[in-house]
């Protein structure tokens, strides 16, 4: 891999783990307010996904989305203040963990709704082929959202149509706290996509950042081309809860086993990559250090930032949240 490249790949990743373990931290201090859902364990997803992206293509993110805003450009001075209900958040505070946007560099929102990204991402597919645009819509889906019939439907659609979308799958093991198998008939969503006409479909590592990548690629390429849309089911294991203070891992609830869950962490993405930039000598130990120097420190500016913004004004309650008749 071309060194440029494989250090923009290596710093996201590591970027979104900094990034996750201060959310994590500052929330047990009791310092954000409402749910939080951590990327930790799939950030080879984000990363290749959105590296060979433009900025003008566009991403629908789901509730676990923090990683998606990284890779695709987000200021994590905003998303952190945002998270934490400060004014100079992306939303202005409004929004929180699950409601992160910036259209301008075509994150068109995390969502809180199951699936709900999906219809929003095939309707921008379709606006991009209606007005020629050489565009690409992009949506992350969960494999427990994966389940739902409009991800199904829209997927139909798209094949129809000839859409440029890409569904990305991200396949970590668990609707909330039930395994994937016991709530799909199927756990092969690139088997199942490949039944609709015109639909490209496959399956990856997903904690092979350079797998993502590679694949990524190849579906941009069909879409451009007008050659339709593309669905990649990358598997990978979400290292964390479904949210931050979950009580259903630990104790006589747990869902998941604490060998099951040390086994999953050794194929850690981040680790994975590193060792392979090391043995093949594309970035040294000192690099790498350097990178997770930057991400830590950029982490705790963010965070300071986010601390020392106001809190929204009681008097902008209903400030951009309804649009007024023109």
């Amino acid at each position: 891999m071309e060194k440029d490249l494989a250090a923009q790949l290596y710093r996201t990743m590591v970027r979104i783990r900094y990034f996750e373990q201060t959310i994590s931290k500052w929330f047990y201090r009791g310092k954000i307010p409402g749910f939080v859902h951590l990327y930790i364990g799939e950030e080879a997803i984000a990363s290749g996904v959105c590296a060979p992206l433009k900025k003008d293509d566009c991403i629908s993110s789901t509730h676990r989305g923090h990683g998606h805003v990284l890779a695709k450009g987000g200021d994590p001075k905003r998303m952190m203040a945002e998270i934490f209900g400060r004014a100079t958040g992306y939303c202005r505070g409004k929004g929180g963990s699950m409601h992160l946007a910036d259209l301008s560099i075509g994150v068109m929102g995390t969502n809180g709704i199951l699936a709900g990204g999906v219809g929003m991402a095939t309707g921008f597919g379709l606006a991009f082929k209606e007005t020629g645009s050489d565009r690409v819509s992009v949506v992350f889906i969960g494999d427990a959202a994966a389940t739902q019939g409009i991800v199904w439907e829209s997927l139909n659609l798209a094949g129809l149509w000839q859409l440029p979308v890409i569904y990305v799958i991200e396949n970590n093991g668990f609707g909330e706290y039930t395994p994937t198998e016991k709530l799909s008939s199927t756990v092969d969503f690139a088997g199942r996509a490949r039944n609709w006409g015109g639909v490209a479909a496959q399956s990856v590592d997903g904690n092979d950042v350079q797998a993502v990548y590679q694949a990524t690629q190849v579906a941009l390429s069909r879409a451009r081309a007008g050659q339709g849309p593309s669905l990649i089911d990358c598997k990978t294991y979400r290292f964390m809860g479904h949210n931050e203070g979950e009580e259903a891992s630990i104790g006589e609830w747990s869902y998941r086993s604490k060998e099951e869950l040390e086994k999953k962490k050794k194929h850690d993405p981040i680790k994975i990559f590193e060792m392979t930039l090391i043995n093949e000598r594309v970035l040294s130990p000192e690099t790498l250090e350097s990178i997770h120097a930057q991400a830590k420190t950029e982490m705790e500016e963010a965070v300071t930032y986010a601390l020392d913004s106001p809190l929204p004004d009681p008097q902008e309650a209903l400030v951009g949240v309804f649009s007024s008749p023109q």
